[in-house]
């Protein structure tokens, strides 16, 4: 099947909803185009209303309906940013929405889907629970089912983004998949403008079902796995996404959990933009090296699809990244216990202009002889060299010392 023949329901998409949704910016990083070796570009998504290119779908799907069935109310199934879509855009317009939520939901999603002005339902822990409860209610009141990703009216209003590429002319564009609409959508509409540019979509590791799909050459099903970018787990994509993607996406490749991680960390540093794990997936996948773009002068888009991110979780990441790196160091040493010491300790950390986060004394452990005592000592420091030589110096003065990994 032909399916550019859809580019003209894409077109009409973008006229039915720019009054309703933001054209977000895109933003050249010199950052990462250093880092890449190539022109990138940050499509930032995560700027669109609700925090996410998924209120582009349900305006479109909303505004489709005829008035018989918007006055019966519509419903949707998500975890996340298909329920703030939907209930964002059935607000705008005045249509009733129930949103089914599986009972694990964070609660930040869950009030910002009632707030928009959603019934919210909690049922289940995980979203095809969710989904029987929606096909009982559906029985029952005769709500419209709007689907996250395999229904046409859904992937035209996504496609949108397509058409917001055009000026940039890319070489390469980098999408996160979960259920494939996203992908789906912009691929009609960049193929049918420009060819042969490279269309690659990013799946996280734990979530492979349109991968291993695209290489098998037929639908499959796999159950996900735990990941930080909970919006692209999907069991299974649909048999509509399915056929576009097998068409027209040149390629997918995976990233994992820690990738995922240093891409949030690095675009809320580097360019001052805050990604959710699935909208930081595509630049992920540019910097880890598992998309390879041949050239300097390539252009490269790269989608941040969303910024919902959980921050008691981008705490967490930011934390853990900063460890990596080194710029956050905790030491334990062994020193006799008697004044003096920690400040002959902390001195050398003066000398490398080390900032003291946190000082914690252990006179107790097994492993501490009588008259000494174990401190770990945090603290922000500006380099490695730097690092090497705090510890050269502790060891010269005869102290016992480790890093805390």
């Amino acid at each position: 099947m032909n399916y550019l023949e859809y580019f003209d329901r894409i077109r009409l998409a973008k006229e039915k909803i720019e009054k309703y949704v933001h054209t977000t910016p895109i933003d050249y990083s010199t950052t990462f185009s250093r880092i890449t070796n190539a022109k990138v570009y940050l499509k930032l998504e995560n700027l669109q209303k609700t925090g996410s290119f998924k209120v582009r779908g349900a305006f479109n799907k909303l505004l489709s309906l005829k008035e018989e069935e918007r006055k019966k109310g519509v419903i949707a199934v998500s975890a996340g940013n298909h329920a703030q879509g939907v209930a964002y855009a059935a607000s705008t317009l005045n249509i009733r929405s129930t949103i089914v939520m599986p009972e694990t939901a964070p609660a930040s999603k869950y009030l910002a889907t009632r707030s928009y002005g959603a019934d919210v339902v909690l049922y289940g822990k995980y979203l095809h629970e969710s989904m029987k409860k929606a096909e009982e209610l559906i029985q029952k009141t005769g709500l419209i089912f709007v689907h996250p990703y395999g229904d046409l009216d859904v992937i035209m209003g996504q496609g949108t983004i397509g058409l917001e590429l055009y000026d940039i002319e890319p070489d390469y564009v980098i999408i996160p998949i979960g259920g494939g609409g996203l992908i789906s959508g912009i691929s009609i509409a960049l193929k049918y403008r420009f060819p042969n540019v490279k269309i690659i979509g990013v799946q996280s590791s734990s979530s492979p079902s349109m991968k291993v799909s695209k290489d098998l050459g037929r639908l499959v099903e796999i159950e996900p796995g735990y990941s930080i970018a909970d919006g692209i787990l999907v069991k299974s994509p649909s048999e509509l996404t399915f056929g576009i993607i097998n068409e027209l996406v040149d390629d997918i490749v995976l990233v994992d959990d820690e990738e995922i991680a240093e891409a949030i960390v690095l675009l809320l540093e580097r360019s001052k933009t805050l990604a959710e794990g699935a909208g930081a997936a595509a630049l992920a996948s540019i910097i880890s090296g598992k998309v390879k773009v041949n050239g300097i002068d390539k252009k490269v888009i790269s989608l941040v699809s969303g910024g919902n991110i959980d921050l008691s979780l981008l705490s967490t990441l930011t934390e853990k990244f900063l460890y990596r790196q080194k710029r956050v160091v905790k030491v334990r040493v062994i020193v006799p216990d008697k004044p003096g010491q920690l400040n002959k300790v902390l001195s050398y950390v003066v000398k490398i202009r080390g900032n003291i986060i946190d000082i914690v004394h252990d006179r107790h452990s097994s492993d501490v002889l009588p008259g000494y005592t174990k401190i770990y000592i945090t603290f922000e420091l500006q380099s490695s060299e730097a690092l090497s030589l705090l510890l050269t110096n502790l060891a010269n003065e005869g102290i016992d010392v480790k890093i805390v990994e």
